[in-house]
């Protein structure tokens, strides 16, 4: 046993103001036994240590003194996930690997939330990996969820159960909001819609929002640092509500029209950070790009197309660059107090060289037709080396 056991037990007890006869009650124990325990003359009875737990609130772990060694054991559980997640980029590489490594922390660390929280995220992201056909439109043009496949989805159902065991259940605010997120589409994906509806509704305002409310808390520099970041969040929102509104009625897709929706999407970025420097968002740019560059080369466009395919390989090289020397901040006149965001960037490869499989990322309607045809271009041939180099 760990020979200062005594000295948590002191310790917590100060804490919380008791005395050595009060505890002593409580546990069934003389004071004398207490006196010894802090001193470090002797050991409670193992049978106790769940009551002593118990009694001042801690696990068993940080009555031991092993609280921080058990944190970093989860930290590095959950970084290796992270660098083996970011290597399926919408693929199926390593899901069952990930899925094995969480199953066995949970093993480890029963009902730990932040791995039970990155284990459903994993089953969602496989449900999406494996899901066979899922989206459809209807007799109106509006895009619909074909649930009646999904409702089967293991995955998803799995992923499920642990997204509203976490929302009952969990203390951690960004576990939280993130598990009700994800819980939302995966609500919607299995034809749960009022769920979906009800779970929303529980949510605040955009004008609520975090984003918000922190650049409304403050003043000055710091109050400059979160506008910035405040405003490329929302450029990112604005911009992937804009397509998802396009994609929601394939009559959208009639006219010229939605290009010009697109142009504007990417347009946000350019206005916000005038001198493209956009850190993480260089990739949702890059997105945006390959989505016009379909629609264009759709359109009859095919030379706009290709220059909207260089484009998104020169979004998708600006990422790698700032994959590999993250800057401290931006330097756009909105942005030039506001830290830049990282995340977990895959060893495995870049992202300009996975741009030819991600084309045209948004797949809403069915591209097949336009895909089979531009892979015959031999300016996509060209474009395709100019993203291995």
């Amino acid at each position: 046993m760990n020979i200062r056991i005594g000295e948590k037990i002191k310790l917590l007890r100060k804490q919380n103001k008791i005395t050595q006869d009060e505890l002593a009650n409580v546990l069934g124990v003389t004071a004398q036994a207490i006196s010894r325990w802090e001193n470090c003359a002797s050991d409670p009875d193992i049978d106790l240590i769940p009551s002593i737990a118990n009694f001042f609130g801690v696990s068993i772990d940080e009555l031991f003194g092993y609280h921080g060694e058990r944190e970093k054991k989860i930290d590095n559980l959950l970084n290796k996930i992270e660098l083996l997640s970011s290597q399926n980029a919408r693929e199926d590489i390593n899901l069952d690997e990930c899925i094995s490594i969480l199953r066995d922390g949970l093993v480890e660390f029963p009902s730990n939330e932040r791995i039970m929280h990155k284990l459903a995220c994993i089953l969602n992201d496989t449900g999406w990996s494996r899901h066979s056909q899922w989206q459809d439109y209807d007799d109106n043009s509006y895009i619909i969820n074909c649930f009646d496949k999904e409702k089967s989805n293991k995955y998803w159902n799995e992923a499920i159960s642990l997204f509203e065991t976490l929302i009952l259940n969990t203390t951690n605010n960004e576990i939280k909001a993130n598990s009700i997120y994800n819980l939302i589409m995966l609500y919607r994906n299995t034809g749960e819609y009022q769920k979906a509806i009800d779970l929303s509704n529980m949510l605040p305002k955009i004008r609520y929002s975090r984003e918000i409310m922190l650049s409304t808390a403050t003043d000055g520099k710091l109050q400059a640092e979160y506008l910035g970041e405040s405003i490329l969040e929302l450029a990112y929102m604005l911009s992937e509500q804009i397509v998802y509104g396009l994609v929601n009625n394939k009559s959208n897709f009639i006219t010229d029209l939605p290009i010009e929706k697109l142009k504007g999407a990417i347009s946000l970025f350019f206005l916000v950070a005038e001198d493209n420097n956009l850190g993480i968002y260089h990739r949702r740019v890059c997105y945006l790009y390959l989505y016009l560059s379909r629609l264009q080369y759709e359109k009859g466009y095919k030379d706009e197309a290709f220059i909207s395919l260089d484009k998104a390989l020169e979004q998708a090289k600006k990422y790698d660059e700032f994959s590999k020397n993250p800057s401290d901040h931006y330097t756009a006149l909105l942005l030039k107090n506001t830290q830049c965001k990282t995340e977990a960037f895959s060893e495995s490869g870049s992202l300009a060289n996975n741009l030819p499989n991600d084309w045209p990322m948004w797949t809403n309607p069915d591209y097949s037709k336009v895909k089979s045809e531009i892979l015959k271009e031999p300016k996509w041939k060209i474009w395709e080396g100019n993203c291995k180099k």
